[in-house]
């Protein structure tokens, strides 16, 4: 794909802004609004990428402190996720939205000092720095789909998703086998017409599995925020069928994902 660590923090500033713009009029009335992912409400959704957020920092500058950490977490099971926003469901609104602010400031401070290369922890393998802020931005845009869903605002899709739509591609290996199924050796390709217009392409162009559609469809499924019947992505052949099914760009245990419209149950991630 070709882009820069500075090139993903800048990306990550803007969409960390958005979010920020849904939420800053919310009181504790509000952050205590359903969102989409089952159990979780608008609170839930921002202490966990303040938290996740602190945890990518001191991975970065403290990695075997970080390495402690993670190790005692997921001792107490897979379900971590829902442990942590358990642990801050009461926070107030104001302290939220602080905590959330400052540990993004902190995150791109840091991150803006690293070599894109260097190898950081996390919970599963290890990953780049520019991978790790690929995956706070796929986060940030994840999460903030909920909230936004949450609230009943459409965002207006932009080019940052092309980020999104990279670690979607890049995480088909990673989908199967967190799912306990074999790493198909077909390729798929997969052409998403970005907001600007633009074609963005992954995999060979003669592969037989392929996937088609608007990249902001794209990455509402690999990300796991929408089901596929509820999107206009065309999926040609039976592994590029079966990845959609599994598809997820976030670490962790196997997503749940989300039934089809009205219906949505899934947890979060």
């Amino acid at each position: 794909m070709g882009v820069s660590l500075g090139q993903v923090l800048e990306d990550l500033v803007v969409e960390t802004q958005v979010l920020q713009g849904l939420v800053a009029g919310l009181g504790d009335t509000g952050m205590s609004a359903a969102t989409p992912a089952a159990g979780w409400n608008i609170r839930d959704q921002l202490t966990h990428l303040a938290y996740f957020d602190e945890a990518a920092t001191r991975a970065a500058v403290a990695p075997e402190a970080f390495r402690r950490d993670a190790e005692a977490l997921m001792a107490g099971g897979m379900d971590f996720p829902d442990r942590v926003a358990a642990e801050h469901a009461e926070m107030p609104a104001g302290d939220v939205l602080a905590w959330l602010a400052k540990a993004r400031l902190e995150f791109v401070a840091v991150f803006r000092r690293l070599d894109s290369r260097m190898r950081v922890p996390w919970y599963g393998p290890d990953m780049s720095a520019l991978s790790s802020a690929t995956a706070r931005l796929m986060e940030t845009w994840a999460h903030g789909q909920d909230v936004a869903d949450a609230l009943g605002v459409d965002r207006e899709p932009t080019d940052r998703l092309r980020h999104i739509a990279h670690l979607g591609v890049r995480t088909t290996a990673f989908s199967f086998s967190v799912n306990g199924r074999p790493v198909p050796a077909a390729p798929i390709r997969v052409e998403v017409d970005a907001p600007s217009g633009d074609r963005w392409t992954w995999g060979p162009a003669r592969a037989a599995d392929r996937v088609t559609g608007s990249a902001l469809d794209f990455c509402l499924v690999v990300t796991q925020r929408r089901h596929l019947d509820d999107t206009a992505l065309e999926v040609t052949g039976p592994v590029a069928a079966e990845w959609l099914s599994i598809a997820q760009t976030f670490a962790g245990a196997p997503g749940t994902g989300r039934m089809p419209a009205a219906s949505q149950s899934g947890g979060p991630s």
